[in-house]
């Protein structure tokens, strides 16, 4: 959560910086509120061409199950909104939240340059990334969206599961831009998020029930890019960034070198980078990371057993 508030106060003191980022997300919410807007005076009719069984019900009966399908409905709407603002607000916004993400970063000391590509190679791989992110979000949204009709539970801890869920997968988007800039891919950036849940979690949970204010998701969306941004840099480090431990977290010990991730000898699977291949030897060409570092597929990016 920390690292919300460390975005939000970059942009207060960058006021330009904070109106420039408005304006992918002021685009995204006109297209959103009239999408919400059709699904809300069509959702009584979508509820009795789904529910053609209940019509031979007494009420309340058919009443009841068609008012609780219609809300699951509206709810999972809402939901999946919220899971996919910040992913088509992205792509809209993408030079927007490059220049953003890159101003940050060069306020921090050190600035990753960006992959030479153009214009829209960038936004189809930010578009290709973004639907791999959220085809594993809508199967943890069916899921739950079925286990709501469990109840008590339905009610109680399914929403609150619901919320963890949407929280992770929109730090995965929030810092995919600071990713992309490091050219880590997106398999790559869900296994490194995925060995820090707790870190994840708690940046975008926060953030995700802000979202559900109306209007927030706007204002808060500048300062979220910057906070992902900050989260980026703490957590994966480059050659001439502080490699210290995240907020929270206790720094390395006297024999411990923290580093970039994906690397083992230290706890939590940080530690010096392997040493290159030797010459001659026939193995592959390492992979363009920012520190010798193994990517998706290898052995040492692979998690534990049992992870």
């Amino acid at each position: 959560m920390r690292y919300l508030g460390k975005g939000q106060r970059w942009v207060a003191q960058h006021g330009r910086w904070w109106g420039f980022g408005l304006i992918p997300a002021l685009i995204a919410l006109v297209l959103y509120a009239a999408v919400l807007t059709v699904l809300a005076i069509w959702s009584g009719d979508i509820a009795a061409w789904a529910t053609p069984f209940a019509d031979g019900w007494d009420e309340p009966w058919r009443g009841l199950l068609r008012g609780v399908f219609v809300g699951l409905l509206f709810a999972g709407g809402l939901m999946l909104s919220v899971l996919t603002f910040t992913a088509v607000t992205l792509l809209i916004g993408d030079p927007f939240y490059e220049s953003l993400s890159e101003k940050v970063e060069e306020s921090e000391g050190h600035c990753p340059p960006s992959p030479d590509r153009p214009l829209w190679q960038e936004i189809w791989i930010a578009l290709r990334d973004s639907v791999h992110v959220l085809l594993r979000a809508a199967g943890f949204g069916i899921l739950l969206f079925v286990l709501g009709f469990v109840p008590f539970i339905g009610q109680t801890v399914i929403p609150a599961i619901g919320f963890c869920v949407s929280g992770f997968f929109l730090a995965v988007e929030l810092t995919s831009v600071a990713m992309q800039r490091r050219e880590i891919p997106v398999r790559e950036r869900l296994r490194l998020l995925r060995g820090r849940k707790a870190l994840a979690v708690g940046f975008g949970t926060p953030i995700v029930l802000l979202f559900l204010i109306p209007f927030v998701a706007v204002v808060l969306m500048p300062g979220a890019v910057a906070g992902a941004t900050l989260l980026v840099r703490d957590l994966v480090p480059g050659p001439d960034e502080p490699s210290g431990p995240a907020p929270g977290e206790a720094a390395a010990g006297p024999d411990q070198t923290a580093a970039p991730y994906g690397q083992p000898g230290a706890p939590g699977g940080f530690g010096p980078p392997p040493a290159p291949y030797p010459p001659n030897q026939g193995h592959p060409q390492a992979p363009r990371y920012p520190h010798q570092q193994s990517g998706p597929g290898s052995s040492a990016a692979r998690p534990p057993a049992g992870w």
